[in-house]
């Protein structure tokens, strides 16, 4: 497993792709949050608080994510390696956890530079560090178990195509609908009181739940659940293709 993890982390940095990739993330969260007009314009707000940060995070992860996740095994296949790869010595589950663990540190890479926000907001608080350090724990600690669900989707949208803008596009989709579907269902109420409670099954209910500060534990299950429900979707696909083969 850690051949396959590290197999991830050089092929993603081999190329400026890596580095483009977490830099757009860094810039775009940057002019968002100090340059361009807006509610997500910290210095507009008057006060020093990091959560507009975190309220922006998850809609650039719906694209970064992907892009980060879409050639894990897409690019096995286009290549012709997949099938090699499901003849070396390790179990499925082993193979999967391998691509998912890579592509979640590349994520995690791309999360700690922000900490440079947080720093900033510190600075610009009056006194300064005027800031709730609760509640900006809370939110990342979110942001790293809503960036596990979102990479286990990615690492299953990528096992469904052999090309990486078809994974991409899947990806996106599929981040989307699980983060905002639920809760926008359950604000139109179209099918009366049938809808009470959907919002509880879409991310977004717990990330906002979990970022006010207080960690609570059917958040943290509900997270670790949902990212083992995809990886558990992919071991299946890779077991199809392996019986193909």
């Amino acid at each position: 497993m850690l051949t396959i993890l590290n197999k991830e982390i050089q092929s993603f940095f081999s190329s400026p792709i890596g580095y483009l990739v977490i830099g757009i993330f860094l810039v775009t969260c940057a002019l968002f949050l100090f340059v361009f007009p807006g509610e997500y314009n910290i210095l507009d707000n008057g006060f020093a608080d990091v959560k507009p940060f975190f309220n922006l995070a998850p809609w650039i992860f719906i694209f970064l994510i992907p892009a980060i996740t879409m050639k894990s095994f897409s690019e096995e296949k286009r290549q012709g390696t997949m099938e090699l790869l499901l003849t070396k010595p390790l179990s499925l589950w082993q193979l999967v956890w391998g691509k998912y663990f890579g592509a979640l540190l590349l994520v995690i890479l791309a999360i700690i530079p922000s900490l440079l926000y947080v720093f900033t907001i510190s600075e610009l608080g009056n006194p300064a560090g005027n800031f709730d350090v609760g509640a900006t724990i809370g939110s990342y600690l979110g942001l790293l178990l809503l960036g596990a669900c979102y990479t286990a989707i990615g690492i299953f949208a990528s096992s469904l195509s052999n090309n990486q803008i078809v994974a991409f596009i899947v990806a996106v989709f599929l981040c989307f609908f699980c983060f905002f579907a639920f809760e926008g269902l359950a604000g139109y109420n179209f099918l009366g009181g049938a809808t009470y409670g959907m919002e509880y099954l879409g991310i977004s209910y717990h990330y906002k739940s979990i970022s006010r500060g207080v960690v609570d534990t059917r958040d943290v299950i509900y997270f670790l659940s949902f990212a083992f429900l995809f990886l558990k979707l992919t071991q299946f696909k890779l077991f199809n293709i392996q019986q193909k083969s």
